[in-house]
């Protein structure tokens, strides 16, 4: 079964390995899901919703929301941002029953990246968990 929650968090950032106008400063409004793969345990939840909130909002909101993301990384596309929630993410939306999935990133309404446990097997090679 798989459980979604979004989240909305707004920061700045110039991409400066990239050469086009966003390697020049700008914002965005960006979207982010969370999602976990798992079984209903005793209570019928996958993980209760307001847990998946507060470590959402501890571990990647707190950090990126009204920030410049250049500060917390050094090429903060929306791929790297994507990866940096779910690795920080992983240790703690995780428990007998359940397991983080993927972290989705939108930059904008209509363009996202996907950050999957695959991507962090394949990154760091099968053993990674």
């Amino acid at each position: 079964m798989l459980l979604r929650k979004e989240f909305t968090f707004d920061a700045a950032h110039n991409l400066v390995s990239y050469h086009g106008k966003c390697e020049r400063l700008h914002g965005h409004t960006y979207r982010m899901a969370v999602e976990i793969t798992g079984q209903p345990d005793g209570e019928g939840m996958i993980v209760d919703f307001a847990k998946v909130k507060e470590a959402v909002d501890a571990e990647v909101i707190s950090e990126f929301d009204h920030a410049y993301l250049n500060d917390v990384m050094p090429q903060p596309s929306a791929e790297n941002i994507a990866r940096h929630a779910f690795e920080r993410l992983d240790p703690v939306l995780r428990g007998p029953n359940y397991e983080l999935t993927a972290v989705h990133v939108w930059e904008t309404p209509d363009s996202s990246v996907v950050f999957s446990r695959e991507d962090l097997r394949c990154a760091y090679g099968s053993g990674a968990e």
